[in-house]
C-alpha cells in the first residue's frame, strides 16, 4: 500500500461559494393557504351519519346524562361476562365530592374471578371503569364488597 493513498475519501460537498449558485424560490411562489382551511369549531354537533361524537353534548343531551352512566355500564358488562354467576352482580353508585365510587358485589364463589391473581383483574376493572369515567369528564373508582 502507498503511503500517498489516502485511506478513505470522503464524499464531495463541495464549496461554500457554490451556494450562492443556488436558485431561491421567489416570494411570489411562496403561498399562504391558512384562509383557505375551514375549522369546524361547533363541537356540539353529531358526526356525518347522526351518531354521538366522543366528548360532545348538546345542550338538550346535558341535563338527561347520569353522573359515571357509561362508567357503570362498562363496569356491570366486564363483571357479568367474568363471573359464574351473572344474575348475583349488582353496581351501586355514590356520586361525592372527588367522583363516583361504585361498589360491586357479586356471589361468593365469584370473589376470586373477580379479584383475580394477585389483584390483577380487579386492577384491569379499575383502570377500565376509570377511563370510561374521563371520556364522561368525571372520575372513578371502584370498591369490591363482600
Amino acid at each position: 500500500m502507498a503511503s500517498d493513498t489516502p485511506i478513505f475519501e470522503g464524499p464531495d460537498f463541495g464549496s461554500i461559494d457554490d451556494a450562492d449558485d443556488v436558485d431561491l424560490a421567489d416570494d411570489a411562489d411562496l403561498v399562504d393557504d391558512s384562509d383557505d382551511v375551514e375549522v369546524d369549531t361547533d363541537e356540539t354537533e353529531n358526526d356525518e351519519e347522526g351518531g354521538y361524537t366522543a366528548g360532545t353534548l348538546s345542550d338538550d343531551d346535558a341535563g338527561n346524562r347520569v353522573s359515571g352512566g357509561v362508567a357503570r355500564s362498562v363496569l356491570e358488562h366486564v363483571a357479568r361476562s367474568i363471573v359464574d354467576d351473572p344474575d348475583a352482580v349488582v353496581v351501586r353508585a355514590d356520586s361525592g365530592r372527588n367522583g363516583t365510587r361504585f361498589d360491586l358485589h357479586v356471589a361468593p364463589g365469584d370473589m376470586g374471578r373477580i379479584i383475580g391473581k394477585r389483584g390483577r383483574v380487579a386492577q384491569a376493572l379499575r383502570v377500565l371503569v376509570r377511563s370510561a369515567a374521563a371520556r364522561d369528564g368525571s372520575d372513578a373508582s371502584v370498591d369490591i364488597v363482600d
